[in-house]
């Protein structure tokens, strides 16, 4: 049995529960890769599943490795694998909302779920962008469908996925009204917005109801939209969708494209080595955090 460093959820509790131990390494099946993890980025739902919260449910009672964020070299293809070669830089989201096992020195996980690395993109950026970016491509792209000449406000632009979706409905040629997050509500008093991205939640999804056309969408990404918020968009002509992000290659590799170009670079807050994964969740449950955080694991 080949052993790896990972960090595992020990128990469901506070950041203190993250431990590092020595654990099997994956083994890839057919159409899987074997990743060598370089950095893994971290999310908020990896807080929340770690407290038995978010997408626990799916994840089984602990110990199990966190996290989904994943970049790294392709190490070993299974049966039938195409999309890539062995040294390949990849990057990714796998398996969500199931365990992925991100935080560890390995992943095995289906190869359409990753993208190559943008040329000029360091490990620790690319381990930034999957979850965030495709959060909000699959609002702002696949849900909303936003366009040139749309107004999009983007409710908490600050964190990981607003700033990424500020760029990413610039990109479509929206125009993009923004706020930093709870405390900054000017925006909130717009009227005839086309697309309100919340990413805030709590009583600012009713709020942003407001700002939305009647036929315009409401994108209830943090914690989703009460049946309260629901019956009101219904009564003023608002659709409101709930958006959970799903795994998906080939859209990873247009958010390359935008990377590549110039037109979409994520901010990376801090860094933290892997065996600090517990000081990394505190630093982030802390609030205040610009862009994302991200581990180092391994060398590329």
């Amino acid at each position: 049995m080949e052993l790896m460093r990972g960090v595992l959820v020990s128990r469901f509790g506070g950041p203190e529960v993250l431990r590092l131990a020595e654990v099997e390494r994956p083994a890839p099946i057919s159409t899987e890769v074997l990743v060598r993890v370089v950095a893994a980025g971290i999310n908020p739902v990896d807080c929340k599943t770690r407290r038995g919260e978010g997408v626990a449910r799916w994840t089984g009672r602990p110990p199990f490795i966190p996290g989904w964020d994943v970049c790294g070299v392709v190490d070993v293809m299974g049966y039938g694998v195409t999309r890539f070669k062995v040294g390949d830089m990849v990057f990714g989201m796998p398996r969500f909302p199931r365990l992925a096992g991100g935080y560890a020195e390995f992943v095995a996980a289906p190869s359409l779920q990753f993208a190559r690395v943008p040329e000029g993109t360091s490990p620790i950026e690319a381990a930034a962008l999957p979850l965030a970016a495709l959060t909000a491509w699959q609002c702002l792209v696949h849900a909303a469908q936003v366009g040139e000449g749309q107004t999009v406000l983007v409710h908490g632009a600050g964190g990981g996925v607003g700033h990424l979706a500020v760029q990413i409905a610039n990109a479509r040629g929206a125009r993009v009204v923004s706020t930093t997050g709870r405390d900054d509500r000017a925006a909130l008093d717009m009227r005839d917005v086309d697309v309100a991205l919340d990413l805030v939640g709590g009583q600012d999804t009713g709020a942003l109801i407001t700002t939305v056309r009647e036929a315009g969408f409401l994108l209830a990404v943090a914690g989703g939209a009460t049946e309260g918020v629901k019956a009101e968009a219904m009564a003023r002509g608002v659709r409101v969708e709930e958006p959970l992000v799903e795994p998906d290659g080939h859209a990873l590799d247009e958010i390359a494209k935008l990377v590549r170009s110039g037109v979409l670079k994520v901010t990376v807050g801090e860094t933290f080595p892997l065996e600090l994964a517990a000081s990394a969740h505190e630093r982030l449950e802390r609030g205040g955090v610009r862009g994302k955080l991200v581990l180092e694991v391994g060398h590329d």
